[in-house]
């Protein structure tokens, strides 16, 4: 069927090759920003672990964010900054497979750990009272590992279908890492299938996640609108501003990037997308939630100065 063609064998990942005069400045951008992430995330991991009075839901919570946020970005950057080192864009097959599952398991499963943070917020504003019996240690564990799975799940059909198809003629991934939508373009063969497997697994795993943080901060504007305090109003608000804006960032993109219809591929630029959910929101989320988080912004300094005396 295919025997005019060369089948594919690997793959040449263009990332950034057609702004080859900025090279030179885009990697230690990119080395900065990597290194800012890892070492922002970590710090608020330490904060939750070396600080008892952090050890609640929320920061449990936000914790393990950190760490899906630092494995997250190490899928997709590392690559991108040895091939803006030396030029060598190549991935084999089995490794763009590998990376493509990783970056669709951790993004799957920061969908539902956005969601369980939302659901985390509705419980601690909306049942204050009940909130340590229903957000128990085991109820969190259970949220996070089902978060995990899900993802894991949403990865293995994505990336079975996609690979699945033959690849021949071009082998040039107009992208910085193996996406679906870029690599579905290389196939020789009807993709309307795998399409279809985007809209509807991806819908589920995207939209149904987004539908429940939609419901949860809906009930829990609603509840701050009946708080008399004004402080009290601004806090609570304070708080759950900064899940909103990590939310806007990483939802948004996401769903420009796997729900526009295929003729818009080449229009809307699939870096520039990607870099906002897989690179800009990692980068963000520690400021985010430790520069508008007075515990957490103490818990650190403390560490800081406590690690400058020894």
């Amino acid at each position: 069927m295919h025997s005019n063609h060369t089948m594919v064998t690997g793959f040449i990942l263009l990332g950034f090759s057609g702004v080859i005069e900025n090279q030179v400045f885009l990697f230690p951008i990119f080395s900065c920003t990597y290194i800012i992430t890892v070492c922002g995330n970590l710090s608020i991991i330490l904060a939750y672990k070396l600080t008892p009075s952090l050890h609640t839901p929320m920061y449990f919570f936000l914790a393990n964010f950190s760490l899906l946020e630092i494995l997250y970005v190490s899928c997709t950057v590392p690559k991108m900054l040895s091939s803006l080192r030396s030029e060598c864009n190549a991935i084999s097959f089995s490794g763009c497979a590998i990376q493509m599952y990783c970056v669709l398991l951790l993004g799957g499963t920061e969908c539902y750990m956005l969601g369980a943070m939302a659901y985390d917020r509705y419980n601690a504003i909306c049942h204050p009272l009940s909130y340590t019996v229903i957000m128990s240690e085991v109820v969190c564990i259970q949220h996070i590992v089902g978060s995990y799975v899900i993802g894991a799940v949403n990865a293995l059909i994505h990336t079975t279908f996609t690979f699945s198809l033959p690849f021949c003629g071009s082998n040039e991934i107009d992208h910085f890492f193996c996406d679906i939508p870029p690599v579905l373009e290389l196939s020789c063969q009807d993709i309307w299938i795998n399409e279809l497997v985007i809209f509807v697994i991806a819908g589920c795993v995207i939209i149904g996640s987004f539908i429940v943080i939609i419901i949860s901060y809906m009930e829990i504007i609603l509840t701050i609108l009946k708080i008399r305090s004004t402080s009290s109003k601004k806090k609570t608000f304070s708080i759950c501003s900064s899940h909103l804006i990590v939310i806007t960032i990483f939802y948004g993109s996401g769903i420009v990037m796997y729900f526009r219809p295929r003729s818009s591929y080449r229009i809307v630029k699939n870096s520039v997308l990607s870099l906002m959910y897989t690179v800009i929101a990692p980068l963000l989320n520690p400021f985010i939630y430790s520069l508008r988080n007075q515990q957490v912004k103490s818990s650190i300094k403390k560490i800081f100065l406590h690690k400058i005396k020894f």
